[in-house]
């Protein structure tokens, strides 16, 4: 079947709620790494290239820690839901032109997030804070709500309400106008917030990719192939490639090295054709009946269990540098898993067992590259880092997608959703929210004094997270949405 077929009606289907949850779990988990006290947590709980105590970034530090992993899970999610967003348009008749045109318009939008936002961080504007700086922070975050919020029906306040997002780019420029930064300097387009520069990157690159290879997921790989290809010789001086690769005629927002990125997104648009494939047809056998689950509650759980056991074998191994036993450990895990996901009696399970097997093929590459490029590693990444981490994400994916769609216990997860629909507010609503209230009202100092010791220091990550979650989730309840 065909992806225009496929399509149709697609615009009436429900959201993906395990993809939701997944995107939640990952921005909230960023936003954790970046509030935990500093400097006085173990190894672990930081980026394994950026070790306790002196936190100095070391390239040639080979390892994986949970930290290392928020961000290309939520990449996952990104491209997990290209073919469910794409599929929509196409369902409701747009042509080729269209698409791609709407392709370009989220990169867009995204590359003017990243650029805003890196000249009202806080920490940018000065590295010592002032009260002034605290209040443009402020400012910051009201106008990027004013730009990018889809008002929802109950806050349609009146018939201008649709030029606030003109009226608040307006003051966008206005303010990073006479702004002026530590280095004297004012506005340029090379200040902007790195991760949304890549989030914008494989909007673009991403979306294209799987709209031209929509109906042949044999030449999605293949392009896979060529540009593992491309970023091998990349590395050999001289070459034409790796001229090429560090050459760019837009660079403060496009670098042929973020096309690394999309060892995850690619994978994730594969697996989003797998839910998008899930979401046409019910589970009903030929009589119109639903067709009962062949899997029992005691076997979800231990598939649970061991999709949880190999993520901590992954991350304690290969942090611990034990890359052997962790091979050999995830094989029997993954062997053990395997006869769990056997006999599917419904499209659930089936969708769950395709989840289980790709997992199985992106770890397995991913665990045979690790030697490669000298270790696994975030920063410079390496393809074993691409792939391991895709893996991870399809693990928890499946935990969520059983919680969520067999076990339909939406309440336990109701948090990681709302945060997963409103993920660029918890983005920003840290440093340009949370924390200039905490700096203005002068708590933040008490509660410094207060979260000296590991566990405190941790605690008050966590507290600061919730806090930005409810928060968060508080929006999403009441359909303010930012959209790019």
């Amino acid at each position: 079947m065909s992806v225009q077929e496929k399509t149709i009606n697609i615009a009436n289907l429900k959201r993906v709620y395990a993809l939701d949850a997944l995107r939640g779990f990952a921005i909230l988990a960023m936003v954790l790494s970046g509030t935990i006290s500093y400097k006085i947590l173990p190894a672990w709980m930081y980026h394994a290239q950026e070790p306790p105590p002196t936190h100095n970034f070391n390239p040639n530090l080979p390892g994986l820690t949970w930290v290392d992993t928020v961000f290309p899970i939520f990449l996952f999610c990104m491209g997990a839901a290209i073919p469910l967003a794409l599929s929509s348009r196409l369902s409701q008749g747009f042509s080729t032109k269209q698409v791609i045109l709407y392709i370009l318009k989220r990169g867009f939008l995204l590359g003017i997030f990243a650029i805003f936002l890196e000249h009202i961080r806080p920490f940018t504007l000065n590295k010592n804070p002032t009260e002034n700086t605290w209040w443009i922070a402020l400012l910051g975050f009201l106008i990027l709500f004013c730009i990018f919020v889809q008002w929802s029906r109950n806050f349609q306040f009146n018939k201008y309400t649709k030029w606030l997002p003109l009226g608040a780019s307006i003051a966008a420029i206005i303010l990073v106008s006479f702004v002026r930064y530590p280095n004297g300097s004012g506005f340029s387009l090379l200040r902007s917030d790195i991760i949304l520069v890549v989030l914008a990157n494989m909007a673009v690159f991403g979306s294209l990719t799987w709209f031209f290879t929509k109906n042949n997921v044999l030449l999605r790989l293949g392009l896979l192939g060529l540009l593992i290809a491309l970023r091998l010789s990349s590395h050999i001086q001289g070459s034409w490639i790796a001229v090429l690769w560090k050459a760019s005629p837009i660079p403060w927002i496009f670098q042929f090295d973020y096309l690394k990125y999309l060892f995850i997104v690619i994978p994730a648009t594969i697996i989003g054709d797998l839910i998008l494939n899930d979401l046409q047809c019910l589970n009903i056998n030929q009589t119109g009946e639903e067709i009962k689950s062949n899997w029992n509650n005691p076997r979800l759980y231990r598939i649970i269990i061991l999709m949880v056991a190999i993520c901590l074998v992954l991350l304690i191994g290969l942090q611990a540098r034990l890359v052997f036993q962790t091979m050999l450990l995830s094989a029997v895990l993954c062997s053990i898993s395997w006869f769990l996901f056997v006999n599917p009696a419904n499209k659930t399970e089936r969708l769950l067992q395709l989840f289980y097997q790709w997992g199985i093929y992106w770890l397995a590459l991913g665990l045979l590259l690790e030697p490669f490029e000298n270790g696994i590693k975030k920063d410079p990444s390496t393809l074993s880092y691409y792939f391991i981490t895709t893996a991870i994400a399809l693990f928890i994916l499946i935990i969520f997608t059983i919680i969520l769609d067999v076990f339909k216990q939406q309440k336990y997860l109701q948090l990681l959703i709302d945060n997963g629909q409103n993920p660029m507010i918890a983005y920003v609503a840290f440093a340009n929210l949370f924390l200039p209230i905490l700096r203005l009202t002068k708590l933040e100092p008490i509660i410094l004094e207060h979260t000296r010791t590991p566990l405190t220091g941790f605690l008050k990550g966590v507290i600061y997270t919730l806090s930005i979650a409810f928060l968060v989730s508080l929006f999403t309840k009441l359909k303010l949405l930012w959209k790019t």
